[in-house]
């Protein structure tokens, strides 16, 4: 098979998420509709070999294989086949962070044979485990309870060890053991889970013991892992990667480096998150021009870039109107009376947020911290270094981790560290001095600092006492990062949910139109072909709830209204009766109930997706119940809630109802508005399956559902669908207008309502123009006298319904009020449309 006529870079992408009910068989089906579409290439979810069922296939348990459950290898060719007869290409997900901890352990063979042989095993290179912290053993928490209550069901069978349906091998020479000598006999200890907080002495993805994490820096096990795909690669079936999160790996630029020169350069981009603020000094909560101070991707990582959600923070932000946005955390706080630091200010609960994840969830990792710190202090040569209690380094891990603003630093073997990684960990060690009483003692946060940043204290980079412990910080922060923000904090801090998002900043959710061109320029010209996203499979609510809710902020009175409307059926801590329908538990779940149901659009909202989004949304709050401590009183009183609320009709649905269709107008420009936007803007845009159409998901598992796809005469989704067709074929035809050969330059609207235009020409050949904040400008009294210059030339819309020809547009000032007429969005083009 070769590359035929596929492009060696895409132009665009559509997300398939793969699994047992959509089969690599149901996307070859799906290929003649997608290239209609306009679409380059395919996106596919992993597609190795996973837990048998999954529904993602991020729990890989054999790299060897293309996984049997999508059609095996043979699918995947066939798949790749039919692609590339309509010249579609495919790009695939890779995981080299972890792999899965099946029940049946036989189905990772390198796990297994670990766990069987021990240390001493040759495939214990693979895994990240600290054998010396468990006694020269594994801990597997995976019981229901402690040892001795679950020894009655365990039995050995055909040489295995077996408890429910966990399957593990036995170490030579011990089957025939009595069962407590037996298993206190293997290479793993097994053990209550709850212990796996503490006790885990393996390293895993974020809190997750089913998943193991994988030393993908060894030459021999990059090999073995990556063999698969690079195959395909070279075979012509795959023609590019997008690279599971990175930052999980000890290098992530020499593993890139090494990807970058097997792979002979393909398109390869990394599901890296960068952060919106990397200035925690800053007030963040009044600032409106999020764009700043925001983290870079590394200029030396060999990729295209990243997977995207920077362009979905952008694009949501320019939605956003910062004066309701904070009309909003002002009610919100008013509201639910949630304390500073545990909803009410965004700063507050991210710092909260992130203690409680380091001294809780991630206990296990700041002792393994702890150690090689107590472990390079003893054996440093300089003894400024000795005298340091493990208790003074245990708390400057975890004070320096708390403070540091993105993901993780980049330290590497052998060389300076970054300038820009010295004087953030600088500013954090600054302000983590200050929690010790003792001076003297706060000395130990330096030696911390110096060996995340890998500098003996005073001395200079390298020194070989420090060993893994720069790689493990930053491993350990990563971790930290997307636990105590995403997962907590984005659950708590909740005054518009549209902005707690995969890459979002709660605190400061508004972009301004200058920051965006600003931040468009820079990817025009130092990540041209970077990915760019609005839905992915890990957002929290797709790009059209998204777009609906960001239209609250520019009512922030309506959204109090709808309140007043629910609060006969909230009670609060102040003990008001509850109403004629079921009490809210608290202020914070009516909260979050009205605006998730706002967002899906529905009246009445589906129970059947709206409770687990709901539910799942106070678990991984943890203010009332979490997913390891449930309180089953208070999940009884939300589902209560929840579902009459959903059932209706009350005061609440009512007052939804009317609030859905007063708004609707407005979310529907927001839609168009960002969908355009994404499709157009510098980079490579990547579709998430069914969203050419309205789509309006919750949390997973609401947003993975498996794909449908119209036929060809079929509904076609109205105006979205008709907006991405002509944008994506209008790449298709002309990628040189968008790609790296292209450049971007902002138009900028003149008179009374400018600031509700945002437009920008591509290469002198297109123009996107686009209504933001439309609700504001309809009260102000619309677009008056305003016009936008456009080029010179003949322009002609692509948008415009209907086989008739579109009237054009000549170039010079183009009215406003005229240009949107018809729709809050416009697509031009310097040539006749088809």
């Amino acid at each position: 098979m070769t590359r035929g006529d596929v492009p060696a870079a895409p132009h665009s992408t559509y997300r398939l998420q793969l699994q047992p009910d959509f089969p690599f068989a149901a996307a070859e089906r799906a290929v003649p509709y997608l290239a209609g579409l306009g679409v380059s290439h395919l996106h596919l979810s992993p597609v190795l070999t996973a837990v048998p069922g999954s529904a993602h296939g991020y729990d890989v348990t054999d790299h060897a294989t293309v996984r049997e459950e999508l059609g095996g290898e043979r699918g995947l060719r066939a798949l790749a086949g039919t692609a590339r007869a309509h010249g579609l290409g495919l790009v695939v997900d890779i995981v080299p962070n972890h792999m899965a901890v099946p029940a049946d352990v036989r189905l990772n063979e390198p796990l297994w044979e670990v766990l069987r042989d021990g240390p001493g095993s040759p495939r214990a290179r693979w895994f990240d485990i600290d054998w010396e912290a468990g006694g020269g053993r594994v801990l597997l928490p995976v019981l229901g309870g402690r040892l001795h209550e679950e020894l009655p069901r365990m039995r050995v069978e055909s040489g295995t060890l077996r408890w429910a349906d966990r399957v593990l091998p036995l170490r030579e020479g011990t089957e025939g053991m009595p069962l407590p000598e037996l298993c206190e006999a293997q290479h793993y200890r097994l053990a209550w889970w709850r212990l796996g907080r503490t006790e885990l002495n393996y390293r895993r993805f974020f809190t997750i013991s089913d998943l193991i994490a994988v030393r993908v820096e060894d030459p021999a096990v990059f090999e073995a892992t990556h063999a698969t795909v690079l195959r395909l690669l070279r075979e012509g079936v795959v023609d590019g990667l997008r690279v599971d999160h990175p930052d999980g790996l000890a290098d992530p630029a020499a593993y890139l480096r090494r990807l970058h020169e097997a792979t002979g350069g393909r398109w390869t981009v990394v599901e890296k998150i960068l952060a919106a603020d990397t200035d925690t000094d800053t007030d963040t909560d009044t600032d409106t021009d999020s764009d700043g101070t925001a983290e870079a991707l590394p200029s030396h990582w060999p990729v295209a870039g990243t997977t995207g959600y920077d362009a979905l923070r952008h694009i949501d932000g320019l939605l956003v109107d910062p004066d309701g946005a904070r009309e909003l955390t002002a009610l919100h706080r008013e509201f639910t009376r949630a304390p500073a630091d545990r909803g009410g200010e965004w700063e507050a609960t991210l710092r909260r947020a992130a203690y409680r994840v380091v001294v809780h969830d991630l206990a296990a990792e700041v002792e393994r911290l702890t150690r090689l710190a107590v472990r390079a202090c003893a054996s440093a040569p300089d003894l400024a270094l000795r005298d340091h209690a493990p208790w003074a380094l245990r708390a400057a891990v975890r004070e320096l981790l708390v403070r540091l603003p993105v993901y993780r630093p980049y330290p590497a073997p052998g060389t300076p560290p970054a300038p820009g990684d010295v004087a953030m960990l600088e500013r954090a060690a600054a302000r983590a001095r200050a929690v010790f009483r003792v001076p003297e003692e706060a000395a130990a946060v330096d030696v911390v600092r110096d060996l995340a940043l890998g500098l003996p204290h005073g001395g200079p980079y390298g020194g070989p006492y420090g060993g893994d412990f720069p790689a493990r910080f930053a491993q350990v922060s990563s971790a930290l990062r997307a636990k105590s923000a995403e997962d907590t904090a984005f659950y708590r801090h909740v005054p518009l949910l549209s902005a707690c998002e995969v890459g979002g900043d709660p605190g400061r959710p508004a972009v301004s139109p200058a920051a965006f061109h600003a931040y468009c320029a820079r990817l025009q010209r130092d990540r041209p072909l970077t990915a760019t996203a609005l839905s992915t499979h890990d957002t929290k609510r797709s790009a059209d709830v998204r777009a609906a809710l960001a239209v609250l902020s520019e009512c922030p009175d309506r959204w109090a209204d709808l309140l007043r409307a629910t609060a006969t059926a909230t009670a609060t801590t102040a003990g008001e009766k509850p109403g004629p329908e079921p009490a809210a538990p608290d202020g914070h779940v009516a909260w979050l109930l009205w605006q998730t149901a706002f967002g899906l659009g529905e009246v009445p909202p589906p129970v059947d997706r709206l409770l687990p989004a709901v539910l799942k949304s106070v678990r991984e709050a943890g203010l009332r119940t979490n997913w390891t401590e449930r309180d089953a009183g208070y999940e009884a009183a939300v589902e209560e809630y929840v579902t009459a609320a959903a059932h209706g009709p009350g005061p609440g649905a009512r007052a939804l109802d009317a609030l859905r269709a007063a708004l609707a107008p407005y979310a529907r420009a927001n839609s168009l508005g960002a969908a355009l936007l994404h499709l157009t803007m510098p980079g490579v845009p990547d579709l998430y399956q069914g969203t050419e159409r309205p789509y309006r998901a919750l949390v997973d598992p609401d947003n993975r559902s498996p794909a449908r796809f119209p036929d060809e005469a079929g509904p076609d989704g109205g105006e979205k669908r008709r907006l991405t067709t002509a944008a994506l074929r209008l790449r298709a035809r002309h990628p040189e207008w968008f790609l790296d050969a292209a450049d971007y330059a902002p138009l900028h609207a003149e008179g009374a309502a400018a600031g509700h235009c945002v437009a920008f020409a591509r290469s002198g050949q297109v123009v996107t123009a686009v209504t933001r904040l439309s609700l504001r400008l309809e009260e102000a009294g619309g677009w008056g006298g305003t016009e936008l210059p456009l080029p010179e030339g003949t322009w002609y819309d692509l948008l415009t319904p209907g086989d008739a020809p579109p009237p054009p547009v000549i170039g010079g000032r183009c009215r406003l009020d005229r240009l949107f007429a018809e729709r809050p969005v416009a697509l031009l083009v310097r040539e006749e449309a088809d």
